[in-house]
């Protein structure tokens, strides 16, 4: 963490509740096994779903590990989040799998019907657009993930009737 001062977060009843539903899969002792686990839980509470300074030193605290460690795994992996987010954050897998089977023309797609380009957040802060590079579903290519969710042979239609059936 840098000098700067760190908002203090405090995780909520709820989420303490799902953390510790995690930390009990690992022997006694090994709660900081679960820290991937606690900060998806936090970021994806978050109002914004994204961890910031302040998010990430709760997570240590509560899994009593230096706020380093928090930090160091929220910031290697893709899948954490550390500017504000839509409501629907669609991952398109742009790896060569993807590439070959028409990832392209999904993402031209996405980026009219959207009106947001790769990295964007559309102005009613309903769908984020994030290039990724493999989500491991090759078979499936063209795909995306949709917050948790994956969505294989993909189709501008297809994607069409995903999006429309969102809230």
């Amino acid at each position: 963490m840098s000098d700067e001062r760190v908002e203090a977060y405090l995780l909520t009843d709820a989420e303490k509740k799902e953390i510790d539903h995690w930390i009990a899969k690992y022997p006694k002792g090994q709660q900081r096994s679960a820290v991937m686990q606690a900060l998806m839980i936090v970021q994806e509470a978050a109002p914004d779903r994204c961890l910031d300074a302040g998010r990430i030193q709760a997570v240590a605290d509560y899994l009593d590990l230096p706020a380093i460690a928090a930090q160091e795994v929220a910031t290697f992996y893709s899948m954490y989040e550390h500017q504000p987010v839509g409501r629907y954050k669609i991952g398109l897998c742009t790896n060569i799998s993807c590439k070959l089977r028409g990832s392209d023309e999904i993402e031209h797609h996405l980026e009219k019907k959207l009106g947001v380009g790769l990295g964007e957040t559309t102005k009613d802060g309903k769908f984020t657009l994030k290039e990724v590079e493999c989500l491991g579903a090759c078979i499936g290519a063209p795909m995306c993930q949709i917050n948790r969710d994956y969505h294989e042979h993909l189709t501008p239609e297809k994607l069409d009737s995903i999006l429309d059936g969102l809230e």
